[in-house]
Order: structure tokens, then C-alpha cells, then sequence
């Protein structure tokens, strides 16, 4: 049994150079027959490399003093002073809360619209009229954020706002909307909903269009109405698409962009807009504190890395669609 027993883990071993061979000609054969797919892989691997991963590198700042002179590696080690910093700071409170609240609110009005606006689409009869309300709802995407704000300040204008117009024509006071903290939020979820909407629905509306028509009919010869029919097949036929939508969505709890945000601050609705986001680019690029800044934009990402991971597990126990 010894000798057989030898004689079989030297096959082994002698087989293992074969097999990695065969492995490597078979990958060689499939590059030289789809080359152009992985050329075309080059640049956003590249671009991923470069601004993805390589930055990565620096965030071991967030443990050091970092000083220009010292650079990255030349700076003295400090380990969490910083995290310490922002933990017990008396910003740290009103930042977490204005960015969870921010983010939920967002998340609970912003997510459901585009699957309404794409299975109300999918219900027009109207080739023509299909298309055009698809075209409506598409083009506010591409606005800048800054057009975006600066229309958004114009229509809410205290003194020459449309809004404000409207308000005291019918006897009204003119009502300070971008300055009033209690309206910050429905004013950015909402204005986010109007541009984004369009955009975040043709990703539904490519699921619907893979539903199978068998199963609409079948519902229509069993006298299924046209809600019961959303309900029971359509929704069921892109929940898997949902699922995933909203495990994105929840793992970017945490990273509200500050653009958006920091136009649409000022002195007065500083209490409500006050976000991690817009505090780690004044903190790191206006004040130069940048280990402290690295410490909260790493903190920040893990708490999303997190939520994400969380997001995946109960979605795969509940509904076995994940991720990974």
C-alpha cells in the first residue's frame, strides 16, 4: 500500500506542471481569441488602478502627522490620535446625525421613484408618447450641479423668486427657503429626485422589457387588472434588479457627495447642511489639516464597507439575491 500510495502522489506531482500548462494555453487562447474585448478592458483598469487602488497608499496619513516635508512615509507616526480627535469633538454628533438624516431621507424618497416612473412608462400604449416622457424625465441628468443650485436659488430668491412671487400674491410673506434649516433637506432629496429620477429608471425599464409576455397574457385571460398585473408580474420579474439597487444604495449610506451640499450652504442652514463630506473638505483642503481629514474620509468609508456587507448578508438570508 506504501509503494501504490508513492506511486500515486508522484503522478500527482508529476501531473500538476501538465495542468498548469494546459491552464496557461487555455488562457493564451482565449486573450488571442477575444483580444479586443480585453483591449478594451486596458483603460478602465488602468483608470481603476490609478485612482482607485494607488490612493489607497495614503491613507495611512490618517495614523501620522503628516508635513509636506516629511511626505507620506517621512511623517511621524501618531496611531489613532486623530480618529480620537474627531470622536470626541463637539462636531461629531451634529455631523453623524445631519449625514444619516440627510442619507435616509434620501434613500427612503429616492429610491422608490425611478421603479414607479419606470413601471408607470412601461404601462403607456404609446410608442411615441413613451418616448417622449422617457426623453423629459432623462434630460434634468444631465444639468450640472452648479446650473442645478443656481436655478434651485433663482426659483426659491426671497425678493425675486417665482415661488416667493406666487407666495405673496395671494397675500403671503415671502418665506427665506435656501436659508431656512428645517428646508434644506426636502430641498436637496427633492431636487435630487427631479434630476436623478429619469436617469435611475432606464436601468428598470431594461429589466421590464426582459419580462415574459406569456405571463402579462396569461394574467389578462385570468381577468388580472392592470395594477394586479404590475403587482404580480412585473415587480416580481425586476426584484432581483431592486434587491441590488438597494444593497448599492444602503452601503453608500455614508458618501452624500459634497457638491450639492456645499453649494447649497450658508451661514444660516449651517446647523442642517453640515455633512462628513463637506466637513472633511473644509477641514483638509481649506484648513490644510489633511491627517485629520484622512482620519474621518477613512472612518467614513469603513462605516459604508460595513453597511454594505450587512446590506448583502440579510438580503442573501431573506431573499437570496447578494452581491457576492
Amino acid at each position: 500500500m506504501a509503494v501504490r500510495t508513492t506511486g500515486e502522489k508522484g503522478r500527482v506531482m508529476k501531473n500538476q506542471p501538465n495542468a498548469k500548462k494546459s491552464m496557461g494555453k487555455r488562457i493564451s487562447v482565449e486573450v488571442k481569441r477575444h483580444w479586443q474585448l480585453y483591449l478594451m478592458l486596458v483603460l478602465p483598469v488602468t483608470y481603476l488602478i490609478i485612482f482607485a487602488y494607488l490612493p489607497m497608499g495614503g491613507a495611512v496619513i490618517a495614523f501620522k502627522d503628516y508635513s509636506i516635508r516629511g511626505g507620506i512615509w517621512g511623517s511621524e507616526w501618531v496611531g489613532l490620535k486623530h480618529f480620537k480627535n474627531f470622536f470626541t469633538t463637539p462636531d461629531f454628533k451634529n455631523l453623524m446625525t445631519n449625514t444619516l438624516a440627510l442619507s435616509l431621507y434620501s434613500l427612503i424618497i429616492s429610491f422608490p421613484m425611478p421603479i414607479l416612473l419606470a413601471l408607470a412608462i412601461n404601462e403607456m400604449r404609446g410608442r411615441h408618447y413613451k418616448k417622449v416622457v422617457q426623453m423629459v424625465t432623462y434630460l434634468p441628468y444631465f444639468i450640472s450641479t452648479v446650473v442645478l443650485v443656481g436655478i434651485m436659488q433663482n426659483i426659491f430668491s426671497v425678493r425675486t423668486g417665482l415661488v416667493n412671487n406666487i407666495i405673496m400674491l395671494f397675500g403671503g410673506k415671502a418665506i427665506d427657503f435656501m436659508g431656512k434649516p428645517g428646508l434644506f433637506r426636502s430641498l436637496y432629496v427633492w431636487s435630487g429626485v427631479w434630476q436623478g429620477m429619469g436617469y435611475s429608471a432606464v436601468i428598470y425599464i431594461a429589466a421590464l422589457a426582459s419580462v415574459d409576455i406569456s405571463q402579462t397574457e396569461a394574467a389578462i385571460i385570468d381577468g388580472a387588472g392592470r395594477f394586479a398585473r404590475v403587482w404580480n408580474v412585473d415587480i416580481p420579474a425586476i426584484m432581483p434588479t431592486i434587491v441590488i439597487q438597494l444593497i448599492l444604495a444602503v452601503g453608500s449610506i455614508m458618501s452624500l457627495g459634497f457638491e450639492k451640499v456645499y453649494l447649497m450652504q450658508n451661514p444660516v442652514n449651517m446647523q442642517t447642511s453640515e455633512i462628513i463630506s463637506t466637513f472633511v473638505y473644509k477641514r483638509g483642503l481649506i484648513n490644510f489639516q489633511y491627517s485629520y481629514a484622512t482620519a474621518v474620509g477613512l472612518f467614513n468609508s469603513v462605516c459604508n464597507m460595513v453597511l454594505i456587507v450587512l446590506a448583502n448578508m440579510f438580503s442573501k438570508r431573506v431573499n437570496e439575491t447578494s452581491l457576492w
